[in-house]
């Protein structure tokens, strides 16, 4: 069995306050399971309008299925993020096995 990590870094330069920045993350968080089958959560405190770390984690059999869905779970990661008027400033994923 084969576990994927994947962490997104998200930059929101607009956010005022901790609500604009909850929406965000919330709207974000919601799109991702809802399209994907995986589980999303926020990783940081949100002590900061401007940024949030969101992990994302799905579990297959096949290394190769999760490898492309978490590529395809990450570009639209960035999709939204834009949509959203944020930046996917950075992410990186790795794999655990078992």
């Amino acid at each position: 069995m084969a576990v994927a990590q994947l962490t997104l870094e998200v930059r929101i330069e607009h956010s005022q306050s901790l609500k604009e920045r909850r929406q965000v993350v919330r709207s974000m968080k919601d799109q991702l399971k809802q399209s994907f089958n995986i589980s999303v959560a926020e990783m940081d405190e949100g002590v900061t309008w401007q940024s949030a770390t969101l992990g994302v984690v799905a579990i297959s059999r096949s290394r190769d299925y999760l490898h492309g869905l978490i590529e395809e779970v990450e570009r639209a990661a960035r999709r939204m993020a834009a949509e959203l008027g944020a930046d996917l400033a950075d992410s990186y994923w790795e794999y655990m096995e078992s």
